[in-house]
């Protein structure tokens, strides 16, 4: 295994068990409700969180959460489990209510991408101009090696006010939610929330096509989609989320 491929080894390993830090327990909740929006985003929402956990058979409030994106379908899914070993299971399919760019990876500042790849949340920003926002950290390893080294952007949150440059939009009633849940299972410890964000629903007939149709004559959009298809199949079969690598080029292995 060369220096680089190592050097990034402990960081995806983090993201793909979902590692837990019991330390920060508790403490969480106690800075985020000093905001008012985060107070009445409890007041609106989980009551009816509780509710739908319960009809679904789930556990409240879920330890571990992780996000599954989809660009060309508008979708945002958030998937739940309470024990690391657990199977994920889906919980919510919340619509992308307005996005920008087109398919395929985020590569400089200013092409209005979003990013395409394997990210973490690493923000909670409960006095957003967009109501409330949740970070992605984008650029992540990987991005560094194939991103303009320069500018390559960023500032990529999933955050409300149905308004997108590059970022994950919902409406305010959706991000309060979407908030929330990260927001408990950051408070049961989990730091590293993952954020998977793919070109489309893989098996979608209809997306499949368009896709096809974009990378049409473009080897490294079909290199790049190729790894992502891998991950996603992976989780599909498993429910569990994939270790991913990255090479000296910059590529995503999934493991």
């Amino acid at each position: 295994m060369n220096s680089l491929l190592s050097k990034f080894l402990l960081f995806f390993l983090l993201i793909g068990i979902s590692v837990s830090n019991t330390k920060a327990q508790g403490t969480f909740w106690q800075m985020q409700k000093n905001s008012i929006r985060v107070s009445n985003a409890f007041g609106n929402k989980e009551s009816k969180l509780q509710y739908e956990f319960a009809a679904k058979g789930l556990q409240w409030p879920a330890k571990y959460v992780y996000f599954r994106s989809f660009k060309y379908d508008m979708k945002l899914e958030v998937w739940v489990k309470n024990d690391a070993k657990e199977k994920y299971q889906l919980f919510k399919t919340y619509k992308v209510c307005m996005q920008s760019g087109t398919l395929g990876p985020k590569r400089f500042q200013g092409d209005y991408q979003i990013p395409e790849g394997f990210y973490y949340i690493n923000e909670f920003n409960p006095r957003s101009n967009y109501h409330l926002s949740l970070g992605i950290n984008y650029p992540n390893a990987s991005d560094n090696v194939l991103s303009d080294l320069v500018k390559p952007g960023g500032n990529i949150y999933i955050h409300g006010n149905c308004v997108s440059v590059g970022c994950i939009a919902v409406d305010d009633d959706d991000i309060e939610e979407i908030y929330l849940l990260a927001g408990f299972a950051r408070d049961a410890g989990q730091e590293y929330i993952p954020v998977h964000i793919f070109p489309i629903y893989f098996g979608s007939e209809k997306s499949e096509e368009y896709l096809h149709k974009m990378a049409e004559g473009n080897a490294p959009l079909k290199k790049f989609t190729a790894q992502l298809k891998e991950a996603f199949y992976s989780f599909e079969e498993t429910r569990q989320l994939p270790v991913i690598l990255i090479d000296t080029k910059g590529d995503y292995v999934v493991n």
